[in-house]
């Protein structure tokens, strides 16, 4: 197809998307304001109260987003949110950029290395747009070039606002989800962390078989086989998977958290 207006840009490798940044910016938002008005669902941690795991969380999150790899570094907002709840293994990033950690992950996971990978995998979901390329897909092209054209005037916006309620635009596909593994060891690779850290969080549930997976991977490919996949990647581009020296400063962000 050929691409003469402003909307229809590639957003990752061999997709389309006819969203612009602010679009992306602005469901972010939407969503951002959506969770702040659920605090039952989402119950935030103050950050004045929980200074210090703020602190630590936001030091992880610098160092992926400073490491180089990230193409909307600043164009996105990248507000980092703490969620206490202790039963749920997950994070999720917004498009847009806003960042969500469950108190759950990081007592779960073992090493900062593990949570930075983990981190670095929904960080990329945003930086690449699997949202709004996965809705492009979803309406089809001749609906968002009639959009874009200016055929259906609001529309845009009836599309955005469906999106929101329960998260529902962060369901990605298998092929997202692969995109961002991988960008995952890419960013990791510019960093201090071992550049296959997501691997250790799929090993760990794997060792520990039959626990719920969080809903990031629950409809996707094996674990099994995005650790392969993972690995593979490090060796492609010739990476570090020597873990870090930063289990001090993870066991601290540990016990900043409420009990």
């Amino acid at each position: 197809m050929l691409c003469l207006l402003t909307y229809c840009k590639p957003a990752g490798p061999g997709t389309l998307n006819f969203f612009s940044l602010q679009d992306d910016i602005k469901l972010g938002q939407q969503l951002r304001d959506e969770i702040a008005n659920a605090p039952q669902e989402y119950p935030l941690l103050d950050r004045t109260r929980y200074a210090q795991a703020y602190q630590h969380l936001q030091r992880i999150t610098d160092n992926i987003l400073n490491s180089g790899g990230i193409k909307y570094r600043n164009e996105f907002e990248w507000k980092l949110h703490i969620i206490h709840d202790d039963k749920t293994l997950n994070a999720f990033v917004t498009p847009g950029g806003y960042i969500y950690v469950y108190t759950g992950l990081i007592k779960y996971l073992e090493t900062e290395d593990e949570l930075a990978g983990v981190m670095g995998h929904e960080i990329a979901h945003a930086d690449r747009r699997h949202s709004t390329n996965n809705l492009t897909k979803q309406y089809g092209v001749s609906i968002m070039l009639s959009i874009a054209l200016g055929k259906n005037p609001g529309q845009l916006g009836q599309i955005l606002q469906g999106m929101t309620g329960k998260l529902a635009g962060l369901k990605f596909s298998r092929a997202t989800e692969t995109d961002a593994d991988a960008q995952s060891v890419v960013y990791l690779s510019k960093t201090r962390y071992s550049c296959t850290g997501t691997a250790g969080f799929f090993e760990k549930m794997m060792a520990q078989g039959g626990q719920q997976p969080p809903q990031w991977l629950s409809t996707h490919p094996a674990h099994e086989n995005r650790v392969n996949d993972i690995k593979a990647k490090a060796q492609e581009i010739g990476c570090s998977t020597q873990m870090s020296d930063n289990q001090r400063q993870y066991a601290e962000l540990k016990a900043s958290l409420p009990k």
